[in-house]
């Protein structure tokens, strides 16, 4: 499902971040430039590719002057040698830089198994380091880079005052909270303190909380970096931090391998957060409902049977309204909007205020038309399940998307 967007600012729209990328039938080699600090997050798979291992080692002391990414090979699987290939990709940038190479991140997305063709990421080093710079065109050419499935580039960022939050990410497959087969680096000119509880919060809230297909990455790694030219309100960095995550997270949630619709999944009334993130994420990653969505059949029946192996407190008296829309960036993951008003800029009307829910089921009795339902799901970009346990006050939301045959056709031949 190929969105199309206008992000109101860009990674290089960030004081202090330059960056630049080059794509070919073998994979991709992007590089960015971004002295400042660093927190990262990354997979909590056990096979943890070569990249994660060393880019979590590089910026434990919080310090990064640049990021090096390639695409088409994951490096994972690799043993030391892949370490070794990682960190000579360090190194390779570090000598341009002037820095250590430990102040340098390495990321890698692709086939597991394989070892670096050291002497083509060399290569295609030397093509893409002269292009490094601030304009718009670099940016799209670092989020190029670094795709392999995706069916379109990654990118959204907000002013914030005078200074800019911004990020680019890839993924479209492989995709599972915690976090999902996915690369995302956020950058902000801003000066923040405390880089590792705004980029938990935020990850734990949007890119941890989509899903695909339940498959969990070997080389998930996001990283927030805070190149400190300004000054502003941290609480409203905080905000414009969870917003671009979670526009980047429902981005990738969309591009989902063959996917057509994406998919809300908003769950109240739990007896708590938790409950009630569980509930959501079990509706969202049931492959009966991702199915039915793809058929556009408004079968109740599956969620109600998702709600009840996810081992959250329940009873049979549930509320469950649908409803569909475009897709707007304002409104990804249902945040408010006015909470994460920033500035004049985003001082516009949401696209979909009008938006009507129907109710399909009342307190476990079903009340709503099916064809209704049925229409609703056959003409929307976005469709959304408001789940209500009527328990406690937990709420919690989900994103994921349908499930469709050229999801199967694209995996059964990844690597043929």
């Amino acid at each position: 499902m190929k969105l199309s967007y206008n992000p109101p600012r860009l990674v290089t729209s960030v004081e202090g971040v330059e960056c630049s990328g080059l794509k070919c039938e073998k994979g991709g080699l992007g590089l960015v430039k971004c002295s400042g600090r660093v927190a990262g997050v990354f997979t909590k798979n056990k096979f943890r590719a070569a990249p994660v291992t060393v880019t979590e080692e590089h910026i434990a002391d919080g310090v990064l002057e640049g990021i090096i990414v390639n695409s088409g090979n994951a490096n994972a699987c690799t043993g030391d040698e892949g370490i070794k290939n990682a960190k000579r990709m360090a190194e390779m940038f570090a000598e341009k830089l002037r820095c250590d190479p430990k102040d340098v991140a390495v990321s890698s997305t692709g086939v597991i198994g394989l070892q670096l063709d050291m002497g083509w990421i060399e290569e295609m080093f030397e093509k893409v380091y002269p292009a490094i710079d601030n304009s718009e065109d670099s940016s799209w050419k670092f989020a190029k880079s670094i795709t392999t499935t995706d069916a379109f580039e990654k990118q959204w960022g907000l002013k914030v005052g005078d200074a800019v939050v911004a990020g680019v990410a890839k993924g479209a497959g492989m995709i599972a909270p915690n976090m999902a087969t996915m690369l995302a680096y956020v950058f902000t000119d801003a000066k923040v303190e405390e880089l590792d509880e705004m980029l938990g919060n935020a990850v734990a809230r949007t890119f941890n909380a989509i899903t695909v297909d339940g498959d969990t990455s070997t080389n998930d790694t996001v990283l927030f970096v805070s190149t400190g030219k300004k000054k502003t309100d941290e609480k409203r960095i905080k905000k414009a931090l969870m917003r671009v995550c979670s526009v980047l997270a429902e981005m990738i949630a969309a591009d989902g391998e063959g996917a057509t619709k994406l998919m809300r999944v908003f769950v109240s009334g739990a007896r708590n957060d938790d409950e009630a993130h569980t509930a959501a994420k079990t509706i969202a990653s049931s492959i009966l409902v991702k199915t039915a969505l793809f058929g556009c059949d408004a079968n109740w029946g599956r969620i109600i049977a998702a709600l009840g192996y996810s081992g959250v407190e329940l009873n049979e008296k549930i509320t469950l309204e649908v409803t569909g829309c475009k897709w707007s960036a304002e409104e990804a993951f249902g945040l408010n909007y006015d909470e994460y008003e920033l500035n004049d800029e985003l001082n516009n009307k949401l696209k979909n205020e009008s938006k009507t829910k129907i109710k399909i089921l009342e307190r476990g009795r079903e009340v709503g038309e099916r064809e209704r339902v049925r229409k609703i799901m056959e003409v929307s970009e976005v469709v959304e399940f408001h789940v209500d346990l009527g328990i406690g006050e937990g709420k919690g939301c989900v994103v994921g998307c349908d499930l469709s045959h050229d999801y199967v056709e694209l995996n059964s031949k990844y690597t043929t």
